[in-house]
């Protein structure tokens, strides 16, 4: 069983700054590509930022130079600095991990309940 808390989200005014967090428990063989996902209202849940267990990232490009992905791969942690924050940017983000339970599942993925990010103009 997997249980991701995410953290760090709230009422921010347009230029702002925050800094989500998601913290992965459970019994884990192995973390691989974790990654934020939002969705806001009316639209589908899009990647927003992930980064590999290696540390490589990729950025949609609406927050490129804006957001800044990271892990503590010790720690089961994964992060999301964002700033220079726009009303654009309000949304459910939702982290999202790539794990196995055992050495011989295979790779699925995991989901946090969410946390509400609402940038004020």
């Amino acid at each position: 069983q997997v249980h991701l808390v995410e953290s760090g989200g709230g009422l921010v005014q347009a230029g702002g700054s925050l800094r989500l967090s998601c913290a992965a428990s459970g019994s884990i063989f192995a973390i691989y590509t974790t990654g934020w996902y939002r969705q806001a209202p009316g639209k589908q849940r899009a990647l927003v930022a992930r980064i590999t267990r290696g540390g490589i990232t990729n950025y949609d490009d609406s927050v490129k130079g804006r957001f800044t992905i990271s892990r503590d791969n010790a720690k089961n942690l994964v992060y999301l600095q964002m700033n220079s924050l726009s009303p654009e940017d309000t949304a459910v983000y939702y982290c999202n991990i790539k794990a196995r339970l055992y050495s011989t599942t295979p790779e699925r993925d995991y989901w946090g309940q969410g946390t509400q990010v609402t940038v004020s103009s």
